[in-house]
């Protein structure tokens, strides 16, 4: 399957050359380019990529943590990936736990669901965008950049979503103080392709992919598979029961397809 790649500026839609250009303009002009990488192999294989284009000083590996909702072992693979490329390492930390943001919610406005959804993703924007940002304007005023390429390692087998999205684009953020782009390196990537990149790389992903994981971010992740989600209950059962002890006292369930945890995995 062929998936088309575009650049969106307004009403202007644009050819990969155009694009391609693009970028090669902000490589040569000495932009930023930010690495977001959650320690799944996207964000592995998207880093491999970079370091095939842009240089060592031009980039920034940034892991928004998720303490211990997320993977043990996921913060470590990022870490120890840009270390050994030489690249700088930020961890950008949200003041709450997604636990924490359910259980505010719930005590605030208790007739509205509490966990976040596929339309009202606060776990993704308030947990991860908006700490990397933060933190990539901090490195950035320290640094003297004042162009940012947010990358991002989407794909479009992924999902329609994922398939319809703007391969490099202008970001709204973007000011007088900053220009933001996003670019989405390993969009025309399949799984397949993803882990013998990988692997020709030298490298090994995430020990969860072994175990049969289909995604690594949050172990339990309201979009995640039932496999991924059996795969978190025995992995972190602790965790698990602090996730069905929400669910029963807010009353809502977290799992996009609105079926109790304790079922999903059973």
């Amino acid at each position: 399957m062929e998936y088309q790649q575009r650049m969106i500026f307004g009403d202007e839609v644009n050819t990969r050359a155009s694009w391609e250009s693009e970028l090669d303009g902000l490589v040569a002009s000495g932009a930023l380019f930010v690495a977001n990488h959650s320690g799944g192999k996207d964000s592995q294989v998207q880093l491999i990529r970079l370091l095939e284009r842009v240089p060592v000083g031009q980039l920034v590996v940034v892991h928004a943590s998720l303490g211990p909702m997320e993977w043990p072992g996921a913060m470590e693979l990022a870490r120890d990936q840009a270390a050994a490329a030489g690249l700088p390492f930020i961890v950008a930390k949200a003041a709450k736990t997604l636990l924490e943001m359910v259980e505010r919610r719930f005590e605030t406005r208790p007739e509205v669901p509490s966990w976040p959804s596929a339309s009202t993703r606060q776990c993704t924007s308030d947990l991860k965008r908006g700490p990397i940002q933060r933190e990539v304007r901090r490195y950035a005023k320290a640094n003297g950049f004042k162009t940012i390429v947010n990358c991002l390692g989407l794909r479009a087998q992924e999902s329609p979503g994922r398939a319809k999205r703007a391969v490099f684009s202008r970001m709204g953020i973007s000011n007088s103080v900053l220009t933001w782009y996003e670019w989405l390196p390993i969009h025309d990537m399949r799984t397949t392709e993803v882990f013998s990149a990988i692997e020709g790389a030298g490298q090994e992903p995430h020990y969860a992919y072994a175990l049969g994981n289909d995604r690594l971010s949050c172990v339990f992740c309201i979009m995640a598979s039932k496999p991924d989600l059996r795969n978190g209950r025995i992995e972190r059962p602790e965790l698990f029961e602090q996730y069905v002890a929400l669910e029963q006292r807010t009353g809502y369930t977290m799992h996009m397809n609105r079926i109790p945890l304790v079922e999903l995995t059973a």
